[in-house]
């Protein structure tokens, strides 16, 4: 438990540090009416209706956008859309660009370059590495389908693995 603590500790004080020069609020109605430029890098919480900014920490709102290299947590109820995101995205519809590491859950989700588990109704990957839990799972890089379409589907209903 001590060392839990001291991991913690140290954890927190490292974030801090490199998030010392960074905004630590966002809100927002659109990407180009917040107390921040959509270009301005935050870390902490942003509350939008629809925002979009390179952010590191918890995004809360409708619409949620990140830009570059992102982390952290992000809850959009209709749709989070990101360029590169490691963390959690928790939406109807989660779009990555670019790269996702980490869990990605919600009725839709799609990333380019996945790590980690997707989870929804439906989940697509252009090039998964993780699993895919849902009732339809594509993933075009799953070695089981170089053949396709004459012998497998690129897609299985439920489950889906690529490592």
């Amino acid at each position: 438990m001590k060392k839990l603590i001291l991991l913690s500790a140290l954890v927190a004080g490292i974030t801090s540090v490199n998030a010392a020069d960074l905004p630590f609020f966002q809100a927002s109605l659109t990407p180009d009416i917040a107390n921040h430029s959509k270009t301005t890098e935050t870390s902490g919480l942003a509350l939008s209706v629809w925002g979009e900014n390179p952010h590191h920490g918890c995004a809360l709102g409708f619409v949620n956008g990140s830009t570059g290299e992102s982390s952290g947590f992000s809850w959009g109820f209709f749709v989070n859309y990101d360029e590169s995101y490691t963390g959690v995205a928790w939406s109807m519809v989660n779009l990555s660009q670019v790269k996702f590491v980490g869990w990605q859950s919600g009725i839709v989700s799609v990333a380019n370059e996945f790590h980690g588990l997707q989870s929804g109704f439906v989940n697509y990957s252009e090039n998964l590495h993780g699993v895919q839990l849902g009732l339809v799972n594509i993933a075009k890089n799953n070695s089981w389908f170089h053949e396709f379409p004459d012998k497998l589907a690129t897609g299985f209903p439920f489950f889906n693995w690529s490592f």
